[in-house]
């Protein structure tokens, strides 16, 4: 891919600056916004190579200070300035410190940290895959200040797309207002600012339009609600949210535990939506997370569901060897559109007492390789972005801690990781993966990217055995480059440069090393996954099942998997609660029919003649009975209704009802 400049695209980004919030796309859909070199300012102790390092003292008892590298090693050290309370720690080299702060008697009385990253000396490719989940309106919020601060640390590592929360209810509190000013507008607009794509997301039902559901964590019940939700927003911060996600992680019981096929006709309701409001925005699958199963795939491909998202999102907590395995069902899913993985660590829990909840200097270390681990290897297995979760100090269960920054936004090891990734795989696209004959725990993947605005192939490459953290940062392999590869320079896992000879061994802590544009051709390469891309359109006639919270069961089938299903009691008769949408402008009339049904399923009626005005919904109501039968995983469990309404469409809706869960798990729609 040559990714040198030409007048053309010049032209193409100067016009997408001119018209504001219309902003010009690059491929895939990519939106192109103004984007400039960021500068550091020493926020959060934060510095680039060249710039004088000072930070506050950190306790009024210090009387000297020292500054440990990343090997623990004391690299400097010297005497606290008593009346400024600064310390003047010189130009250091590029990586992550600490720096302990001592009394009269060499006692240790507070600690900090600091980073150097290199200054990044081009503007991040607009299609760099290197992004991350901030929670800026979250982390900081009605705080513009702290909104700004997090946004530029951001910036400094080199990301190109950021991830951000918000809440239905605080930015719509009234069916007919919606509040002004929020600290949604705020993020939204500083983080565009500062040349960052925003990814925004939302879980919850504003309570007026929760109906029945006390806890709001439901999608509402009329979808009506979704679209004209979604509609304004993308409306309201077009130019400013370049993408949207509208729900997060609605599988599993935090979000609502919905099943796959509620999933489906909320998403399609919600993408609708979004496209009225903006036909050029992103709309994103409404996130799933937990290990992909096949049962989920099948459901939505079955409600023919890949016309109504432009990305499929999902979020992974599993380690980087796995991905290539677990991921099949979501490539399938995907239908060949871009996969986005907006949420990925491996929960490691902190070492020190709360609110700091720092992790132990072996931990920070850790983490910080696994995070080049992470990014090259979901690159390799298909994703097309991947954010890290999370940029900020955040905790959860299990004293687990995943930020990049520390309580007061100074940096984690990770932190200057990541800055060493977003800058030396700036606008990576995978080539492939490098096996070594013999050497199973030996990870070799290479990109086409742009390290320091250069045109290069980029070899990511370390050593690590499927383990958890305890045994992990103990493997060894022997490996060489062919002589005919040449060499520029080789930057470890912190972005140091460690001079044109490559180790003949890989560790766990990774290296990058650039090459000659076309170089990582002469490797065998195993080709990166791509899913087959599905044609389709979205039909503005939407169908949908209501069940009652009571019904929904999470059948529990692969571990650390949730799929939630419909279960009924078999031998009751049962009112199915069906609706029909219409999400276009003008009347529709048409049929809906059941398409399929199980052998000896009662379904009354089991077609609808129906007439739908713009924005209206008609109840399909349906008596039906599933007569007992034996237990079995692999019995038919589904039922499927489809719609003709001629040049409008043919929308589809498929479900499963089960007895036990369990039932029909391994079954396809036959």
């Amino acid at each position: 891919m040559n990714r040198t400049p030409d007048l053309t695209h010049t032209l193409v980004v100067l016009a997408a600056v001119l018209a504001g919030p219309a902003m010009a796309c690059a491929k895939n859909g990519e939106p192109i916004i103004e984007r400039n070199v960021p500068v550091a300012h020493g926020l959060g102790n934060v510095y680039t190579e060249g710039q004088t390092v000072t930070i506050p003292a950190s306790s009024k008892a210090a009387q000297r200070w020292r500054v440990l590298d990343d090997r623990a090693v004391e690299i400097a050290a010297g005497n606290v300035d008593i009346q400024s309370q600064r310390v003047d720690l010189g130009q250091l080299g590029i990586g992550w410190y600490r720096v302990e702060f001592l009394n009269d008697e060499g006692e240790r009385v507070a600690w900090t940290t600091a980073a150097v990253l290199a200054k990044l000396t081009a503007p991040i490719p607009q299609d760099s895959p290197i992004c991350i989940d901030s929670a800026t309106a979250w982390f900081a919020k009605d705080d513009p200040a702290k909104q700004t601060q997090l946004t530029s640390l951001a910036a400094l590592t080199g990301v190109n797309w950021v991830r951000d929360r918000m809440k239905w209810r605080e930015i719509q509190p009234q069916a007919d207002r919606f509040a002004e000013n929020t600290t949604y507008d705020s993020s939204a607009e500083i983080q565009t600012q500062h040349g960052l794509k925003v990814l925004q997301v939302f879980h919850d039902t504003a309570p007026w339009a929760a109906e029945n559901d006390k806890s709001r964590g439901r999608y509402p019940t009329d979808l009506r609600h979704a679209y004209r939700f979604c509609k304004a927003m993308a409306e309201r911060f077009k130019g400013r949210v370049h993408a949207w996600e509208p729900w997060n992680e609605g599988n599993v019981s935090n979000f609502g535990a919905h099943t796959a096929d509620e999933m489906c006709t909320y998403q399609k309701a919600a993408y609708l939506g979004f496209k009225a409001g903006d036909p050029n925005i992103i709309v994103g699958w409404n996130v799933s997370t937990a290990t992909p199963t096949t049962l989920h795939t099948r459901i939505v491909l079955a409600n023919e569901t890949w016309p109504y998202f432009d990305t499929y999102n999902t979020h992974t907590y599993d380690w980087p060897d796995s991905y290539e395995r677990l991921w099949g069902p979501v490539h399938e899913a995907a239908c060949g559109r871009p996969i986005w993985i907006t949420e990925s660590d491996r929960g490691l829990a902190y070492d020190t007492p709360e609110p700091w909840c720092d992790f132990s200097h072996a931990k920070g270390i850790q983490k910080a390789e696994f995070m080049a681990q992470s990014y090259a290897t979901s690159l390799f297995a298909g994703a097309d972005r991947h954010f890290h979760f999370i940029l900020g100090h955040y905790c959860e269960g299990g004293k687990i801690q995943f930020g990049l920054l520390r309580l007061d936004l100074t940096p984690q090891p990770s932190y200057v990781a990541l800055a060493a990734i977003g800058r030396l795989l700036a606008g990576a696209e995978c080539l492939g993966r490098c096996n070594l004959d013999n050497q199973p725990h030996a990870h070799i993947y290479a990109f086409r990217a742009e390290p320091d605005g250069q045109a290069r192939d980029v070899l990511v490459a370390w050593a690590e055995r499927p383990a958890d953290w305890d045994r992990r940062s103990k493997t060894v392999v022997d490996w060489s480059l062919p002589t005919n590869v040449k060499v520029d320079c080789v930057f470890d896992y912190l972005g140091r440069p460690l001079g044109s000879a490559v180790s003949g061994q890989l560790q766990s802590k990774p290296i990058f090393v650039p090459l000659r544009q076309g170089d990582a051709e002469r490797l065998p390469l195993q080709k990166p996954h791509r899913s087959e891309y599905r044609p389709g359109a979205p039909c503005p006639i939407v169908l949908q099942l209501q069940m009652p919270r009571s019904a929904t069961v999470n059948v529990k089938q692969i571990p650390w998997a949730s799929d939630h299903e419909h279960q009924i009691e078999p031998d009751k008769e049962f009112t199915l609660a069906l609706h029909a949408y219409n999400f276009s402008d003008q009347p529709v009339s048409g049929c809906v029919a059941v398409t399929h049904a199980p052998a000896g399923w009662k379904l009354t009626p089991h077609t609808w003649n129906v007439t739908l005005e713009p924005m209206d919904r008609k109840a399909l109501l349906c008596q039906f009975l599933m007569p007992k039968r034996e237990f079995s995983k692999t019995s038919d469990n589904w039922i499927q209704l489809r719609g003709n309404f001629g040049a409008a469409g043919q929308p589809v809706l498929t479900f499963r009802l089960i007895s036990n869960p369990g039932e029909g798990y391994e079954a396809g729609l036959p």
